[in-house]
């Protein structure tokens, strides 16, 4: 089986200042700008801004239901990141409504 390798810079570039991510005062996470240049970065991604309203349906609330799971998990492997209430990661979860 052939290994594919990943193209693409990353969040590299990707700043609060540039407008790309939110400050961790207004909830952390990507801009539509900062998605727009990841995506023209990495050609082929499918990344989304955040599933932010209460009662989402469909695919929005599936992926809300996923990035809230996958969140959890990364609040018990930085155990730091998941006490600190301003952290990056506990305001998107707070964003997202996790």
């Amino acid at each position: 089986m052939a290994m594919r390798r990943r193209t693409g810079s990353g969040m590299r570039g990707m700043t609060i200042k540039g407008g790309h991510k939110r400050p961790t005062k207004s909830g952390a996470g990507l801009t539509k700008k900062g998605v727009a240049k990841y995506r023209r970065q990495n050609p082929g991604s499918k990344l989304k801004t955040a599933v932010t309203e209460k009662k989402p349906t469909g695919k929005r609330a599936t992926r809300r239901k996923s990035y809230c799971a996958r969140s959890a998990g990364q609040m018990k492997k930085f155990p730091k990141a998941a006490k600190n209430p301003n952290s990056r990661l506990r305001q998107a979860r707070k964003r997202w409504r996790c």
